[in-house]
């Protein structure tokens, strides 16, 4: 597993709220759709609305997410 962090932002009820979010992958699409798929779940968002704009893979000294840094194999 390797570690990204996604950032971008997603249509609230008035403007866009930006987020960045750290999630642990096999590959970039995997990291993508578990992105959407984490936002879309919390903030009862549809695919479309969520935007990513930039998602960088991590080192694993860089990860910050205990979780994350778990799932990679840094703990």
């Amino acid at each position: 597993m390797k570690g990204f962090r996604a950032k971008g932002s997603f249509k609230d009820t008035r403007s866009r709220q930006d987020f960045t979010v750290e999630v642990a992958a096999e590959n970039e699409d995997a990291a993508k759709e578990k992105v959407l798929s984490n936002l879309g779940s919390r903030h009862k968002l549809k695919r479309w609305e969520i935007s990513i704009d930039e998602l960088t893979e991590l080192a694993p000294a860089d990860i910050t997410d205990r979780l994350v840094q778990h799932e990679v194999g840094e703990n």
